[in-house]
């Protein structure tokens, strides 16, 4: 882009200045997030079926595609529904937290809990 070396490293420094403070950010919210894995679990399977059918659609045509606008739409809704499903989840009990690599809500071990 340019050679620069001002432009250059501020706009790294921006860069790692708002990344910073988008991590915390996100941090604070992860931990609200209870279904996100399993919204993401639906995300990925979504895009194997619409790979699969792509591929299929090449060799022949009758095989049907599914359109850009549509994966956008279904992507959206997914993340939609599991934030406001995690949001009111975590309303209900908050003492629970998500967990890396879980697929459902599940409550904090004893020793997590806060009183």
């Amino acid at each position: 882009m340019t050679e620069e070396p001002y432009i250059v490293f501020t706009a790294n420094a921006f860069a790692l200045l708002g990344l910073r403070a988008l991590f915390f950010l996100v941090k604070g919210l992860l931990d609200e997030l209870v279904y996100l894995s399993t919204g993401l679990a639906l995300i990925l399977a979504f895009i194997g079926v619409k790979l699969v059918l792509h591929w299929g659609h090449v060799s022949d045509d009758r095989v049907p595609e599914i359109s850009t606008n549509l994966s956008l739409v279904v992507i959206a809704v997914v993340l939609t529904v599991t934030t406001i499903a995690s949001l009111i989840k975590v309303r209900l009990d908050p003492t629970i937290r998500a967990h890396a690599g879980s697929l459902t809500a599940d409550d904090p071990p004893d020793s997590e809990r806060t009183s």
